[in-house]
């Protein structure tokens, strides 16, 4: 097993925490991702993720202290828990998976077929109600594996996502015009799951921070209207927001896209703690911590697409330019401006973690 040098391998969450609450200067830079991509977590280990003698719970336990295992020794100080939401949703497309370490198929979410394309579909539509326990005891499980100073960072499927997946971007774009009634009622059925599911789980002493995967942009401006999202996410968005500042939980957005016609919404209205995923073509990490660093904790922000197509000394300075312009003054954690996935070379996400994770 690789255990990298200089770089952290006691977690203490409280450094996290001081980035997200912004409350002063950490003793170090903490290292943050959204996820890591499970064929990177086992080139990293050296043995698969999962226990093919194991089953069940069993099996499930065994996955989750082998992530804990990858966490420690690459100096994160929590680790990434997702809470399933119970929505049975994406119509997929599919293609071969190309990246050095391949799945065989990578999938994406078909945005020209859904599971709901009318009211009748909506209310024959299984949605998704109670039914818990299996999260809650997975959490309980988790936590007697974690070492001392370590947390969950919970996180589901955001608002505007999860309406996106069950009717498409296409037909809820529509929809919007043709059946505005029909949008309200989707975004009520998806926003009343996620807030029961993240009430579950904010209460919970190992759960350190809640998190929401919620894309709203794309390149150049945002999914929808902004207008539209005040009216239809952003009042969803806070209820979450509401749920874990209530368990004295921050609240960290991750969402893809160029969001400046809504950052200020976000912060101010929406209520969020941290802000996550960075694009240099839309706005350099760098950019968005000058802008908006008074005012939200910025996390990760080191470009994927350069992870992907530079040597490993090239990561290395880009990375410690990065953290030279964010770190100072806190609220900054290090990390990819999106995920470690498994197309991003190995060696270049060893010196990214290496050059960024030094005290």
């Amino acid at each position: 097993m690789w255990n990298p040098k200089d770089v952290n391998l006691v977690p203490n969450f409280n450094c996290l925490l001081t980035v997200l609450r912004r409350d002063g200067v950490p003793d170090r830079v903490p290292l943050f991702e959204l996820k890591v991509d499970n064929e990177v977590i086992e080139a990293v280990l050296g043995q698969p993720l999962t226990d093919p003698a194991l089953s069940g719970r069993d099996a499930i336990l065994e996955t989750r202290r082998r992530a804990v295992r990858f966490q420690c020794n690459m100096g994160y100080d929590y680790l990434p828990f997702r809470l399933e939401t119970g929505f049975t949703r994406q119509v997929r497309e599919s293609a071969d998976d190309t990246a050095e370490l391949s799945r065989g198929q990578r999938q994406w979410v078909n945005q020209h077929t859904g599971v709901i394309a009318s009211r009748s579909d909506m209310e024959a539509y299984p949605w998704p109600r109670g039914g818990l326990d299996e999260v809650l005891w997975e959490i309980e499980a988790v936590s007697s594996l974690l070492p001392d100073g370590m947390k969950l960072v919970a996180r589901t499927s955001g608002v505007l996502e999860n309406a996106m997946w069950l009717m498409t971007y296409e037909d809820l774009a529509m929809a919007t015009i043709d059946d505005p009634s029909l949008v309200t009622d989707l975004f009520a059925r998806v926003g009343e799951r996620l807030v029961e599911v993240h009430s579950a789980a904010a209460g919970h002493d190992a759960v350190g921070a809640m998190l929401l995967g919620d894309d709203m942009g794309y390149k150049t401006q945002t999914m929808f209207s902004p207008t539209m999202l005040r009216e239809h996410v952003f009042p969803w968005q806070k209820r979450l927001v509401d749920i874990a500042h209530a368990h004295d939980k921050p609240f960290i957005l991750h969402s893809c896209g160029n969001l400046e016609a809504i950052m200020d919404d976000l912060i101010d209205c929406v209520g969020i703690d941290a802000k996550h995923s960075f694009e240099d073509t839309i706005l350099p990490v760098a950019e968005f911590k000058r802008r908006y660093g008074n005012r939200v904790a910025v996390l990760g922000g080191v470009d994927v697409d350069f992870l992907c197509r530079h040597t490993e000394d090239e990561v290395r300075r880009y990375t410690r330019d990065i953290r030279e312009a964010c770190a100072p003054g806190g609220g900054y954690a290090l990390g990819t401006g999106n995920s470690v996935t498994n197309y991003v070379p190995v060696a270049n996400y060893r010196a990214m973690v290496q050059a960024g994770g030094k005290s």
